[in-house]
């Protein structure tokens, strides 16, 4: 059964949004480490994208928008 924890969404969106952020500092700490031109701007536009996701989830927890009120 689950915990009360695992049934709060605050708790789930708060964990993906650490998951999101590790991820995408990962990604932009890794352009320094790469020559290739392709694979640079493929961490940049990645670690972009999990930007967006870790807005929602954070837009999500505080209904900012109006799909989440």
């Amino acid at each position: 059964m689950a915990s009360s924890a695992d049934r709060e969404p605050r708790h789930h969106t708060q964990k993906m949004q650490k998951a999101l952020q590790d991820l995408r500092n990962h990604l932009r700490d890794d352009i320094q480490k790469v020559d290739d031109p392709q694979l640079k701007a493929m961490f940049e536009t990645s670690a972009e994208v999990l930007g967006g996701l870790e807005k929602a989830f954070n837009d999500y927890e505080k209904k900012n928008e109006k799909a989440w009120r």
